[in-house]
């Protein structure tokens, strides 16, 4: 299988604080990966290095076939290696226009350098409509983010990535304080990546959710990968004790 990151080695300290321990990753193209583990595991500092929010103490980080460099390794490399962060909370501007919000920084220029705003609001539309499913009435490019549901503003940010080609979209807790009808949503925006052929690295403390999308599972603990499990050879119930287990041996 084409492999979109291998990454090896990998260790992060906050001071005498070792968070990462010699992790090796590694991701395939239309695969998508669930990080599993409990507060503290060292998740969240693993996809703000992936993502360029911070930097590897020391690791060996190829992407695409590419060796990054992680000295100049940040959000804008990420992007332009194919790496997308949907974070929680900051993944979209809630006040912001929807179309704004969709080509913030990578906006679609004319021939004059001007921000062709009518041709960023016909495809603002076409992914309501055709991504999100979204065809009602009142149903405008120019409206306000915090008229989504909170389903709906994690698939306009998928949605977003599918656009700008993204080969590898990480999420950070996408169904996180969202009704059962509004996750039901974002799972299948998952399903969608695959679809596209693009990969998909899923934080999430719901292991249900992560087993109904993943193709495999990383579980971290105290900065260390524990297991790394494809989900052909795990039940729901035996994630769950697997993941038990090794939390109860530290």
């Amino acid at each position: 299988m084409e492999q979109v990151l291998n990454l090896q080695n990998a260790f992060k300290n906050y001071g005498k604080t070792s968070v990462l321990k010699d992790i090796n990753l590694e991701l395939n193209k239309g695969e998508v990966i669930s990080i599993l583990g409990d507060n503290g595991a060292g998740k969240s500092t693993l996809i703000k290095c992936l993502s360029g929010l911070e930097k590897f103490d020391k690791a060996n980080l190829i992407i695409n076939n590419k060796k990054v460099n992680l000295k100049k390794y940040d959000i804008k490399n990420a992007r332009d290696l194919g790496f997308e962060t949907v974070y929680q909370e900051s993944s979209v501007g809630l006040e912001q226009e929807i179309y704004r919000n969709v080509f913030l920084g990578r906006e679609i220029t004319n021939i004059f350098g001007f921000v062709d705003i009518k041709k960023e609001q016909e495809v603002s539309m076409n992914l309501l409509q055709n991504f999100l499913g979204l065809r009602g009435v009142g149903i405008n490019p120019n409206s306000n983010v915090s008229t989504l549901s909170g389903g709906e503003r994690q698939g306009l940010a998928i949605a977003r990535a599918i656009y700008f080609d993204s080969k590898v979209v990480i999420l950070d807790e996408p169904t996180t304080a969202l009704a059962i009808k509004e996750v039901s949503k974002v799972l299948t925006f998952i399903k969608t990546l695959q679809k596209h052929e693009k990969s998909c690295i899923l934080i999430t403390h719901n292991i249900s959710h992560a087993y109904e999308v993943s193709d495999r599972f990383v579980i971290l603990e105290r900065g260390e990968i524990k297991a790394d499990i494809k989900k052909t050879d795990i039940s729901l119930d035996g994630l769950q004790n697997k993941l038990l287990t090794i939390q109860n041996e530290h």
